[in-house]
């Protein structure tokens, strides 16, 4: 028999068990798991975003330009000769310059702004609409041109902005049909 002296307490092991730590390790697994997903939408709802307030920026940045230098600017989709596309197509990057003389549809000389665009996401415009033209007095001639901004094959979140004629830069959440457009687009 041991004897112990009076008041003696026993020593507890510091730490935890092999039980206590598995179960933790469960618990942070599960809670990880749902975590996941939900930040890969966030992350990626936020990329779109960013595109919209870059494409709003830019175009605004470009209307401005226009006014303050007295000569129209042109707003298109970037090809990789670093030229306008011809697409309606914007997710590959967009460059503002001068009009070519005789040829409205392209750059005279190198962009003035170039943007590389976003791997992720859908941006579209307006059927026909491939290039917008700001004149001095801050007008985009032609009809009112509505861009469509979706991830590829998600069209439920998918955002627009329209520039009217008076050269308004407008932010709106995307009408079904857009969305959907938008969505199909590979």
């Amino acid at each position: 028999m041991e004897i112990r002296p009076e008041g003696y307490q026993p020593r507890r092991s510091a730490g935890f068990t092999l039980v206590e730590s598995v179960v933790v390790l469960i618990v942070l697994a599960v809670l990880i798991g749902a975590a996941v997903p939900a930040m890969g939408q966030m992350l990626a709802r936020y990329q779109l975003t960013t595109a919209q307030l870059d494409l709003i920026a830019t175009l605004q940045y470009t209307r401005n330009l226009a006014v303050i230098s007295g000569r129209p600017k042109l707003f298109c989709p970037i090809s990789a000769s670093q030229q306008c596309a011809g697409d309606t197509r914007w997710e590959r990057g967009w460059a503002i310059g001068n009009y070519r003389t005789g040829n409205a549809d392209q750059l005279d000389g190198p962009p003035t702004l170039v943007n590389v665009g976003y791997n992720r996401v859908v941006i579209l415009s307006t059927s026909g609409r491939k290039n917008i033209r700001f004149q001095p007095s801050g007008s985009a001639g032609g009809s009112t041109v509505t861009f469509t901004l979706c991830r590829k094959g998600h069209a439920e979140d998918a955002l627009a902005l329209t520039v009217s004629n008076v050269g308004r830069v407008a932010s709106a959440k995307a009408k079904p049909d857009e969305a959907a457009k938008c969505g199909a687009a590979n």
